[in-house]
């Protein structure tokens, strides 16, 4: 199996690990951009790291509901096509 269809089925069986992993890679990103451009405490780079992490989750959880959705429409249409 090579890469382009192993991630999305690394994907769709550990989602919850994906998703903590998009977290946790947003909160060190956003960590990192604003400890380098802008002069904050660390508590408040802490609360801006966690609004932009929560705000990307949100993004992505919406994308996996949206293809959860079409990839589920798409199955039905499949099986009334065999039927």
């Amino acid at each position: 199996m090579d890469t382009v269809e192993w991630i999305p089925s690394w994907v769709s069986t550990h989602k919850l690990t994906s998703i903590g992993a998009i977290w946790a890679s947003a909160i060190g990103a956003s960590m990192a951009y604003t400890g380098s451009r802008i002069a904050l405490k660390p508590s408040l780079r802490l609360i801006h790291a966690r609004m932009h992490a929560q705000a990307l989750t949100l993004a992505v959880l919406s994308g996996a509901a949206a293809y959860h959705y079409y990839d589920k429409s798409c199955r039905k249409q499949e099986e009334a096509a065999s039927a």
